[in-house]
């Protein structure tokens, strides 16, 4: 047995051994996909100025490998943020309700200037306003299911979890709604994960991002929120704003503002590719 030999048994062999499961690694990462790079790319994606992040939709697990210990998606998993239809088109999605002041605020507003929006409810204030969720399906307005607790970390936890704040959610806004579509799931935060992205999808609710942050649940003035949507709507058209969570005053007056603008610039009023 020659001196290489020996050595390639001895600490080189140990170098080899090394080198042999990188590439044995890099195989397995190629032949499953792209999932490692797509999760990476996800975290910036469509990332609006000023929601460092977030990225419309944070962490969205971009793989779009399929969990075979869960059920298997009835529509698209992918997080989707464009309309549904094409030209100069605005989403318009309120966050955090139904509220029983400022929902109300939004629906009489949106009324007023023919508009549609998409609400994402959590499932407690849901079946605390069962009226208010009838309310927003009559008047053609679309439902989200926005979660139970509304965790921003819910990507970090089991996925048990993500699936119980889900499902029960959408228990919820069904027996407030009767029954009436769920349309969408927004993960609080834009806490995705591909898990839950495939829980959402196989209960035939498309993953809500969106493309427009003007960080109006921080109460930065009605100035500052109308100013930064009209800055980031060149970034796409789905809009995040929120009508419960909190003192939403200035995220009205500021929707009453915009929707005044979109009506005067000819955006057409869209919902989010929901297939």
């Amino acid at each position: 047995m020659s001196n290489d030999t020996n050595n390639t048994r001895g600490s080189n062999g140990r170098r080899v051994g090394t080198l042999r499961r990188a590439v044995v690694t890099a195989a397995a990462l190629a032949l499953t996909g792209t999932a490692a790079f797509a999760v990476l790319a996800e975290r910036g994606a469509g990332q609006p100025a000023g929601t460092a992040g977030t990225a419309g939709g944070k962490t969205a697990g971009a793989s779009t490998t399929i969990d075979p210990a869960l059920p298997a998606p009835t529509v698209d998993m992918a997080i989707v943020r464009e309309s549904e239809d094409d030209g100069k088109s605005v989403n318009l999605t309120l966050d955090d309700g139904p509220d029983p002041r400022w929902t109300q605020k939004a629906l009489e507003l949106l009324k007023r200037y023919k508009a549609k929006a998409v609400f994402c409810l959590t499932g407690p204030n849901a079946a605390a306003h069962p009226d208010l969720v009838r309310r927003i399906v009559a008047e053609g307005h679309r439902l989200c299911d926005h979660s139970v607790s509304h965790d921003v970390a819910m990507d970090k936890k089991p996925v048990s979890y993500q699936e119980k704040e889900i499902l029960d959610a959408k228990r919820m806004i069904d027996e407030a709604s009767d029954g009436e579509r769920i349309w969408y799931y927004r993960a609080p935060g834009g806490a995705f994960t591909a898990q839950s992205r495939q829980i959402a999808a196989a209960h035939g609710m498309r993953n809500l991002g969106w493309n427009v942050d003007p960080g109006d649940f921080r109460q930065p003035g009605a100035d500052t929120i109308v100013r930064t949507v009209k800055d980031q709507l060149s970034t796409g058209p789905t809009v995040l704003l929120h009508d419960g969570g909190g003192n939403r005053a200035q995220t009205m007056e500021a929707l009453e503002r915009l929707l005044l603008w979109f009506v005067e610039e000819r955006y057409v009023f869209s919902f989010p590719k929901a297939g």
